[in-house]
């Protein structure tokens, strides 16, 4: 007998007398297609990103653009007019009809759901974007009361999801073939076919509209343009009779996308590819935060959108994958994926992605190297990294380790040994070894190569250039790994068990910091001294597989960071009492970026605390009441997803995006590892 499929996980908000807008607004949704594009929005309907549109689909050569920057929608009920949609035009001046006649918003699994309330009437709308198309869908259902006249006034866009804003009215070409509506803007932008699925001739009336101007209110806050003019050629208008169902489709595929399937099957059959989400999970992940986090974690799993990767996997029998780093502006990188590929793949059980994952990044190794990142649109990665390489190892490792898949090893090892080679002789950016201690030296004048990364107008905000107390840990697990891998291979594993003796016996002499009871961040840094700033890079000296730092020294290290740097939703990035320490990311381009590590809260380093923290003292329980601030950031910020960083005190108001995989990956990982049945 089958058992039953799982219930899809929801997240549901009621607003009995309409949704506060001053709050909600900043509560936001996400939609994407597992090739790159996504949709987002707020949940009482106003922009307040560039990043925010119903149709942002990752185009070849342009990256991710937005296509559709959102529908204006009205509902006529008894004469009167309601919109269902918000919109600001200046600070302080907005239209927020579409949070006042809200009266529900909910995750169902994946899908956003609205219920508005509209005189007499009440209606439903959803929204989905078809998984491995460029392809979106609305419905609206009505619920009860006297019928309803749908006005859908769309506002095309053609920019990168990233670029200017748009001042000059750009109109559209239309183009009316039968139920379709196609609409082209400028010489290189792409066909979008639209279909409101509705009895009779296309209901579309040609009475172009250019918007005011849209203000929005996060751009203003992070330092950038805010305003954009937006041209609307027509709009859409229909009845929706009590218990009916009125859908809008738009794509950039081919016109039988629209006119050879009914819109009620993509919703059906998206909701049945998330239940198969769940049933491949691991039992204990099938329900409760654990069920939405795999969830959540299936938005960041892509196809590469360059077209070469898909065709070097095709030609060797291979899929192709890889992990958006963050939404909305991230694309894939590679410490993030490599980070990321345990709760995504492994603690999902989607063993097959991970193979293709690791596969995607070995054939990108250059000079001992995995890319940093893929910029947007382009099909080469860049490089400046000097630890994503190392995460790799940490990757293959828990792979390994939950599959036995050996024959990916062998295949995967020359590529390792290559990696090793390289960083014991040097390589890019001064990697390499330092061969009078062993330990792995990193640093270029004007790149920033750890994770704590920021750069801004040519200024390194924290450089950490020398030996970096992370990028050791990590270089002793992976020669420990090696080592491991060898014999497991019938090889020679001599040579990497002699350096990582010789790497940690120099690590925990240089790196032990007597009078701060804790570990040095930076030896041999810049002036020649050590860091002795308290950050959470020395969690991974404990937290790895092999960890590199003495075990004696082990609660001592913990009880600093759990003092200084611990919070609800993750880690500070540095002790308060630093001089350079900063509470807030907030402010323009240099303000958070000078924030970015000098005290925000990172997300993602939770798993490795509690990885850490179970090593010292395995209470489960202890540990798992560590991930409380966690679960309850899932009602918050994106709805359903984690955050990338937070403000370092209270409330920890989320920060960056506002879905970051590694973010969910690690608090996913660990929800698991202290489960408790």
């Amino acid at each position: 007998m089958n058992e039953p499929a799982p219930a899809l996980p929801r997240l549901s908000f009621d607003f009995k007398d309409g949704a506060d807008f001053s709050t909600n607004v900043y509560h936001e949704w996400l939609q994407t297609n597992g090739r790159g594009g996504y949709a987002s929005g707020t949940v009482v309907g106003c922009n307040t990103r560039r990043y925010h549109g119903l149709f942002i689909p990752t185009l070849e050569k342009l990256g991710r653009t937005v296509l559709m920057a959102r529908l204006e929608e009205t509902a006529l009920v008894d004469g009167e007019r309601y919109r269902l949609t918000s919109e600001e035009h200046e600070e302080g001046s907005a239209l927020e009809d579409g949070a006042r006649h809200l009266r529900h918003f909910q995750l169902e699994g994946l899908i956003p759901v609205w219920e508005y309330a509209v005189g007499r009437a009440r209606l439903r709308r959803r929204f989905v974007m078809v998984h491995g198309e460029d392809t979106v869908f609305l419905a609206w259902e009505h619920l009860s009361g006297p019928e309803v006249t749908l006005h859908l006034r769309p506002f095309p866009v053609l920019r990168p999801h990233d670029g200017p804003l748009l001042k000059d009215i750009a109109e559209s070409i239309v183009t009316l073939r039968g139920s379709l509506v196609e609409l082209r803007n400028g010489e290189d932008g792409p066909q979008q076919r639209m279909r409101l699925y509705s009895d009779g001739p296309t209901p579309f009336v040609s009475l172009p509209e250019t918007s005011k101007p849209q203000h929005l209110r996060v751009e203003k806050a992070r330092g950038y343009d805010f305003t954009e003019v937006q041209h609307s050629p027509g709009y859409f208008a229909a009845t929706l009779k009590p218990g009916a169902t009125l859908y809008f489709g738009l794509t950039t595929e081919n016109a039988g996308h629209l006119l050879e399937r009914a819109p009620s099957v993509v919703f059906e059959r998206e909701l049945t590819r998330q239940q198969r989400l769940l049933e491949r999970a691991p039992e204990h992940a099938r329900t409760g935060v654990p069920a939405r986090l795999v969830l959540a974690a299936d938005q960041f799993i892509i196809d590469p959108p360059r077209p070469a990767d898909a065709a070097w996997a095709r030609s060797m029998g291979l899929d192709a994958r890889s992990v958006i780093a963050g939404y909305p502006w991230f694309t894939d990188w590679g410490r993030d994926t490599m980070i990321s590929l345990d709760g995504l793949t492994l603690a999902t059980g989607r063993y097959r992605e991970a193979a293709a994952i690791l596969r995607t990044f070995q054939h990108y190794v250059r000079d001992g190297l995995i890319p940093n990142y893929f910029p947007d649109g382009e099909n080469e990665g860049v490089y400046h990294t000097a630890d994503a390489t190392l995460w790799f190892f940490h990757a293959v490792d828990r792979y390994v380790e939950e599959t036995a898949d050996e024959a990916l090893l062998r295949d995967l090892f020359p590529t390792l040994q290559d990696i090793v080679a390289h960083h014991q002789k040097g390589t890019r950016f001064h990697i390499g070894v330092d061969p009078a201690d062993g330990l792995l030296r990193q640093g270029q004048e004007g790149y920033q190569l750890t994770w704590m990364d920021a750069k801004v107008e040519g200024w390194v905000v924290t450089p950490r250039r020398g030996k970096a107390v992370e990028i050791n840990a990590l270089w002793f697990n992976a020669l420990r790994l090696m080592a491991d891998w060898a014999e497991r291979l019938g090889l020679e594993s001599g040579p990497y068990r002699g350096a990582a003796e010789k790497a940690q016996g120099s690590f925990n002499q240089r790196f032990w910091n007597e009078a701060g009871g804790c570990l040095y961040d930076v030896v041999d840094g810049e002036d020649g001294r050590e860091d002795a700033h308290v950050r959470p890079n020395q969690v991974f000296a404990i937290s790895l597989k092999h960890p590199v730092l003495k075990r004696d020294k082990w609660a001592k290290v913990l009880e600093v960071v759990r003092r200084e740097l611990v919070t609800p939703v993750g880690l500070r990035s540095l002790a308060p009492g630093s001089k350079d320490y900063k509470p807030k990311y907030d402010g323009d381009l240099r303000a958070r970026d000078a924030a970015y590590h000098q005290g925000t809260v990172w997300g993602w380093l939770i798993g490795h605390y509690v990885d850490a923290t179970l090593k010292v003292a395995p209470d489960l329980k202890a540990a798992r009441a560590l991930l409380s601030g966690m679960e309850d950031h899932l009602s918050h910020g994106g709805i359903g997803q984690i955050s990338e960083i937070f403000d370092a005190t209270e409330p920890y108001r989320p920060r960056g995006c506002f879905a970051q995989a590694w973010s969910v990956a690690e608090a996913l990982r660990v929800f698991a590892k202290t489960n408790v049945g």
